[in-house]
């Protein structure tokens, strides 16, 4: 026998009336009672019939998500953590990977999938402010994932860059580190989390009285392993001295530690790393990879929340900005064990 909309109710202890406004994602619901209806459908096994609802809803239950690619490992368990979020407000997620570039991103808010979704979130990289009115011309519902701030016009989810960066690094100079490395900035390229991870990098190198060295602050191409991989055999060959590493991704720090391992240094006696994402494989790196994570489960639900709000409002809304949380896992590469400092959730 069908697990039935009854069913999650009685479980739950909630009205069907409320289990359906959870299940249709209605934004003005206490997170503990959205978290004990959820329990509910995953112990049940409950599934909504997307059919008759889409039916009477002249909507297709289906969601997009544009994101650079998949290969790279923050966007695949970004997607990852958005199908989750969905699939518990019955909701499909069409994912469309569109490379690098400015005009790959317009062509993917323009594309002919559009017509196939009630809603986009969409996690940009190269657009920038100027580019506000662009986005609200949109026809789509949509979200933006992502660090540049549209001056209020669409409706925006980011993570705290720079209060996490800030983190990071008072955690190394809490452990006795002194010259902290910076990896990887962004060299004469507008990235806008790159440029509040290495504010809030800064904020924390001067407020321990110590003075900002351009020296320490490092570059590289490409925010994957042989980004990090390069930049640390430059920085070896031209003898900068450091004694920790804030990295600017995990992929970053994963590439560094393999050639500072590789040239007989020791983590974390001889170098301290803390990386930022928290990657899965982070926990199972050798050593284990001390770094920020973001909360990507936050960002997925907030994402996912909005959009469904922005879908059942329609453009005349007012836009919001809401920035997650975040914590400090300290592990094996900064010489802890685990750890957890956290950050409260700001939204705006």
């Amino acid at each position: 026998m069908s697990v039935t909309i009854r069913d999650v109710a009685r479980v739950s202890g909630f009205s069907i009336k409320t289990v359906s406004n959870v299940i249709n994602g209605h934004p003005q619901l206490r997170p503990e009672t959205r978290q004990r209806v959820e329990d509910a459908i995953e112990e049940l096994g409950y599934r909504p019939n997307l059919s008759a609802r889409n039916l009477r809803s002249g909507r297709s239950g289906v969601i997009g998500l544009i994101i650079p690619d998949l290969t790279t490992a923050y966007f695949a368990e970004l997607a990852d953590a958005v199908m989750r979020t969905a699939a518990a407000r019955g909701l499909a997620v069409l994912i469309e990977p569109i490379g690098s570039g400015r005009e790959n991103e317009l062509a993917a808010l323009r594309g002919q999938h559009r017509h196939m979704v009630d809603g986009v979130i969409y996690s940009s990289l190269t657009l920038g402010a100027g580019d506000a009115d662009l986005l609200k011309s949109v026809d789509t519902p949509l979200v933006v994932l992502g660090d540049t701030s549209f001056d209020g016009q669409v409706d925006r989810i980011t993570m705290a860059n720079t209060a996490g960066a800030r983190a990071a690094t008072e955690h190394l100079l809490a452990a006795g580190r002194r010259r902290v490395l910076a990896l990887a900035a962004h060299e004469g390229d507008i990235v806008a989390s790159a440029e509040l991870r290495l504010a809030g990098y800064r904020e924390a190198i001067e407020a321990a009285g110590l003075a900002f060295d351009p020296q320490l602050v490092c570059y590289a191409d490409s925010w994957h392993r042989r980004g990090g991989a390069a930049s640390m055999t430059k920085l070896l060959e031209d003898g900068v001295a450091f004694d920790g590493v804030f990295a600017f991704n995990d992929t970053l720090a994963l590439g560094a530690m393999r050639v500072l391992q590789e040239s007989g240094r020791r983590i974390p006696q001889d170098v301290a790393i803390v990386g930022f994402d928290d990657l899965d494989e982070t926990r199972y790196s050798l050593p284990a990879l001390s770094t920020v994570n973001p909360r990507r489960d936050d960002i997925a639900t907030a994402a996912v929340e909005t959009l469904l709000r922005r879908i059942e409002g329609g453009p005349e809304l007012e836009a919001i900005e809401i920035e997650t949380g975040f914590s400090l896992e300290i592990r094996e590469s900064s010489g802890g064990s685990d750890q957890k400092a956290t950050s409260a959730t700001n939204a705006a």
